[in-house]
């Protein structure tokens, strides 16, 4: 079967596929490798992780099902990369598949980081074209998900165009994940990560045996848009062709909550250095309008509740000087629970029209003795204007890898691996203990 040239999915296709790569595309590629590897290790110590890790081992050791458990566990953290334009988290979804496929195929590290870029392209594409209202209901990892790891696959299977529109039309209609889980801070929203990189991988894998797929599947009358994108901007999947590389425009979350609550903890920890042991008496913070939407929590009554509220975090960054994973435990809401009560969060401009391509805040604080402070941020510490160094991004992974119980000597090899993917090694031997079965060292 020819592939249907005037489609969106196979001009998508031809976008990713002619776009050039540059040494320090592969550098940022070789980061985001880290970050994502060392989010799946660090989510080791936690419920939901272990509950995953637990499902695997059962299990046979399919490079999908790796790409199923690695996506599950580098999205239960927080932790994890963020794509603003597109709002979706695509390390999760897009480097588990290059990692364990390249791993079976034994792939050189230029062809891991080619996939990552590729898949990366895709999937943060289809995001900037699903709308707002699709981000209400829809959760964007899950939904725009397949189609990175569906492109990501199909680059080191090395699928031709045919093929590749074919797994991509397979991947969009696998596409599904609800926020309804929130109300309840169920576990779903791991599955979401973990099912969009299997789901594109088995696309991938099935077109590589001549299985059909949708060549419209994204703007088709009963395509990805007519379903789930009310207010969807099409054009958007091609828009700026010449742009970076959308992995360059991608974000590093330096605290473990949703990426909604940074630029409000941002200005918190600026109004912490200057409280000078003043008694907070109130607090309002003025955001867009999907951060409150999301993160609008103000007796959040479980640990990811308060991960995504805004006044828990707040409340955080103002009381304790920091964000960390001991922030968000019963200790910590029950202690703060009388400082939520008196934060306030609204909808204003600039920040409203600036969404999604800046996604800031203003706090403003009075204190006892009648002062007010105020900080504001036009984007968040971590986004690509005011990003993490090389350095940081080493210490970050470390500190995760730390928390995953992962011995220092193990991690910094581990580090030292994934670094050298951009030079064209690959160290299969060391990479491979992220995989499962040797997940547990």
């Amino acid at each position: 079967m020819a592939r249907d040239s005037q489609t969106l999915t196979a001009c998508l296709i031809d976008l990713v596929r002619y776009k050039p790569i540059t040494d320090a595309a592969r550098d940022s590629a070789g980061l985001f490798v880290l970050d994502t590897m060392a989010n799946a290790i660090a989510a080791r110590a936690s419920v939901p992780g272990r509950i995953m890790i637990q499902w695997a081992a059962a299990r046979p050791t399919h490079p999908a099902t790796q790409a199923f458990l690695l996506g599950g566990l580098s999205h239960t953290l927080e932790t994890d990369d963020l794509h603003r334009a597109s709002v979706t988290h695509p390390g999760c979804v897009v480097v588990p598949v290059a990692v364990a496929l390249g791993n079976r195929n034994e792939a050189s590290g230029h062809e891991v980081l080619r996939a990552v870029l590729h898949g990366y392209e895709a999937m943060c594409r289809v995001g900037n074209a699903v709308g707002a209202v699709h981000y209400r209901i829809w959760h964007n990892t899950a939904t725009c998900g397949p189609y990175g790891s569906a492109m990501c696959a199909a680059d080191l299977l090395k699928l031709d165009d045919v093929a590749t529109q074919h797994a991509l039309g397979n991947a969009g209609t696998q596409s599904s994940g609800l926020w309804q889980f929130i109300e309840t801070g169920a576990m779903s929203k791991h599955l979401h990560a973990a099912r969009a990189a299997e789901s594109g991988f088995l696309a991938a894998e099935l077109a590589a045996l001549g299985f059909t797929g949708p060549p419209a599947i994204l703007e088709g009358s009963k395509g990805f848009f007519a379903a789930a994108c009310p207010d969807a901007a099409p054009a958007e999947v091609l828009a700026n062709a010449d742009a970076q590389w959308q992995l360059t425009m991608t974000s590093i979350k330096p605290w473990p909550s949703c990426r909604h609550t940074h630029p409000s903890i941002d200005a918190a920890l600026e109004l912490r250095s200057k409280l000078a042991g003043r008694e907070v008496m109130s607090a309002r913070a003025e955001v867009y309008p999907a951060a409150l939407d999301v993160c609008n929590r103000p007796a959040p009554s479980n640990e990811y509740e308060a991960k995504f509220s805004l006044q828990h975090c707040i409340a955080v960054a103002l009381a304790d000087g920091r964000v960390d994973f001991e922030s968000f435990d019963a200790m910590a809401r029950d202690q703060l629970a009388a400082l939520r009560d008196r934060i306030s969060v609204v909808v204003a401009e600039p920040f409203r029209s600036l969404y999604p391509q800046h996604w800031g805040a203003r706090l403003s604080v009075t204190t006892r003795d009648g002062r007010t402070l105020s900080a504001e941020r036009k984007d968040c510490k971590g986004d690509p204007g005011a990003a993490l160094d090389r350095e940081a991004m080493i210490e970050k992974a470390m500190m995760l890898m730390r928390f995953g119980n992962l011995p220092d000597s193990h991690a910094a090899a581990l580090v030292q691996a994934i670094l050298d993917l951009p030079a064209n090694k690959a160290d299969w031997k060391t990479l491979r203990t992220v995989l499962p079965r040797s997940v547990d060292v």
